[in-house]
């Protein structure tokens, strides 16, 4: 059963969606999906998929069915992050698991380095963070691209533009930026402008996600497990790269020379286990993640499908091998 509610603060109605019961009855702790700028509509699929949890999902402020009273139009994580730990706190819910995309992952990690006890496991699913990014002045440039086709021709020129943006394999190129601008109509979207420019994604509304910068230094000292995840389709595109980067920069708080891609498909595998808050060397985390033994060892992470091996540094505790293979 789904029960819908709506919390009022000074700031905004935010409107959330409950299925199963809270406090839980099995014990196992509720799951919380977030996106931005995707509401709660987004997950019922996802949902459906998981009967035997308690799923929380909500409309960011000023989206979908939540109403803003603070008198913004901007997206900022630190605030939605505020929003959500709000939820968490009405529900008596915490510490929950997580499952975050694009925007929301951004959210997410804005929540874990604020309030650290809210989350136990958070899986954050292509955060599109530019500033982790290795030349991220030129990914910049190429979002500027798409913001600009926006404001100038309207919906359907805008998000072909971003279709193009976020569809290149790699880093952006002197040949992606002689691209003649995409045609709307190939992508199934409409030629016209109905004069509108208060998209969340095409806007410059959502700046503050794309620009925000990860507390690392709290992020570690968190008792939360994170886990970064990139769909296998993914790779090399602009959140593939950047979930990559995010990983990096914040696993032993510096960048690593190589990193591993990894599958998002079943968040069930992450979140189904309970999670083992053990510190380590490296920065106290792993980039070594095996989803059949739940997030794996240390705390932040990239989350491949297989148990094959990868190419991304390891580390390890005291006294311990590196985690290998397993057949």
């Amino acid at each position: 059963m789904t029960t819908t509610h709506v919390l009022e603060t000074a700031e905004t109605d935010l409107t959330y969606d409950v299925r199963g019961p809270v406090p839980v009855a099995d014990g196992r702790p509720p799951l919380f999906m977030i996106g931005q700028p995707m509401d709660a509509s987004g997950f019922r699929a996802l949902a459906s998929h998981l009967p035997d949890r308690t799923v929380i999902t909500y409309d960011p402020r000023g989206l979908g069915r939540s109403v803003r009273k603070d008198g913004r139009v901007d997206h900022m994580p630190e605030v939605q992050a505020t929003d959500v730990h709000a939820i968490i706190t009405a529900l008596d819910a915490g510490p929950v698991e997580m499952f975050a995309s694009s925007g929301g992952a951004v959210t997410a990690l804005a929540l874990v380095a604020a309030y650290p006890d809210d989350v136990s496991t958070l899986v954050a699913h292509e955060p599109p963070l530019i500033p982790p990014l290795p030349h991220s002045d030129v990914a910049r440039r190429a979002q500027l691209g798409y913001l600009e086709d926006y404001q100038a021709k309207g919906q359907g020129a805008g998000m072909a533009a971003f279709i193009a943006m976020t569809s290149w394999q790699g880093q952006f190129t002197a040949d992606y930026f002689a691209q003649p601008a995409p045609d709307p109509a190939a992508f199934g979207m409409p030629t016209d402008d109905d004069g509108s420019r208060d998209d969340p994604l095409l806007s410059d509304r959502s700046a503050g996600v794309t620009s925000y910068r990860p507390d690392v230094d709290a992020l570690a000292a968190a008792p939360t497990r994170v886990v970064v995840a990139v769909g296998e389709e993914s790779r090399g595109t602009f959140t593939g790269r950047t979930a990559v980067a995010t990983a990096q920069c914040s696993v032993g708080r510096r960048r690593c020379s190589r990193a591993t891609t990894a599958a998002s498909s079943t968040v069930s595998s992450a979140t189904r286990a309970s999670p083992r808050r053990s510190r380590g060397g490296c920065g106290r985390s792993s980039t070594r993640i095996d989803p059949r033994e739940g997030p794996g060892v240390g705390g932040w992470g990239i989350w491949p499908r297989t148990g094959k091996s990868h190419d991304a540094p390891r580390c390890r505790r005291p006294g311990q091998e590196p985690p290998g293979t397993r057949a």
